[in-house]
């Protein structure tokens, strides 16, 4: 099935996806594949397409990669509440109602049919701004094709990074070469519940767009 979307409305509809994850409806292997073979069209550095991806639907696998998220969401509300991190108002009915569907995700990864694990090659630890740079800018743009590949077929995603606080140890739960290769996100993979979505809340573009000065 693939959505009747044009480019403008796949692009403002294609949302993260936690509370609307159909977590009981099977995703086979052969869409995961067809979205990621779109992804891999992305533009990335010099055509070297230096990625590799973990797609894992092993129902015990996936229970342990998502004990570590489990695991990085506490290391991270730790840090958050030592006062490190950005400065977020959580009080507010938007960010409680994104809380909300954080948590559920965190209680539901688990359950989530396939889990996706896109991986660059190299390490950033302490990479000069050039070398970040040029990896996340030839990861980055095949993550968001896959998500927009999804959101064509009727399946939805979260960019979620909070298990990079555990990454050495998923990456032995997965066989990842930790040394050679850097985690970029982790994405639970579902169809949604309904294939309607709503441009999301943004704040007007005269608040971020300068011509050419400052």
């Amino acid at each position: 099935m693939v959505l009747n979307l044009n480019a403008d409305e796949l692009l403002t509809t294609t949302r993260s996806v936690r509370r609307r994850l159909d977590l009981d409806r099977p995703v086979p292997r052969a869409v995961v594949e067809e979205c990621l073979a779109l992804a891999l069209h992305a533009p990335n550095g010099s055509n070297q397409q230096f990625w590799q991806w973990v797609v894992i639907d092993d129902p015990g696998v996936r229970a342990a990669v998502a004990q570590k998220y489990c695991e990085g969401m506490d290391d991270q509300i730790k840090l958050l509440s030592s006062g490190a991190g950005p400065a977020i108002d959580y009080s507010s009915a938007d960010q409680q109602r994104i809380s909300v569907s954080v948590y559920h995700l965190r209680d539901n990864m688990h359950r989530v049919p396939v889990l996706v694990i896109p991986t660059v090659a190299g390490r950033l630890d302490g990479a000069d701004i050039f070398t970040q740079a040029s990896l996340w800018g030839s990861i980055l743009p095949a993550t968001w094709s896959f998500m927009l590949a999804l959101r064509s077929r009727g399946l939805g995603s979260a960019w979620t990074t909070v298990h990079l606080h555990r990454e050495r140890e998923v990456a032995e739960i997965l066989g990842i070469p930790y040394a050679k290769c850097t985690q970029a996100g982790l994405f639970p993979v579902a169809y949604t519940v309904g294939t309607a979505f709503k441009p999301g809340k943004r704040r007007p573009m005269s608040e971020f767009v300068h011509w050419n000065r400052w």
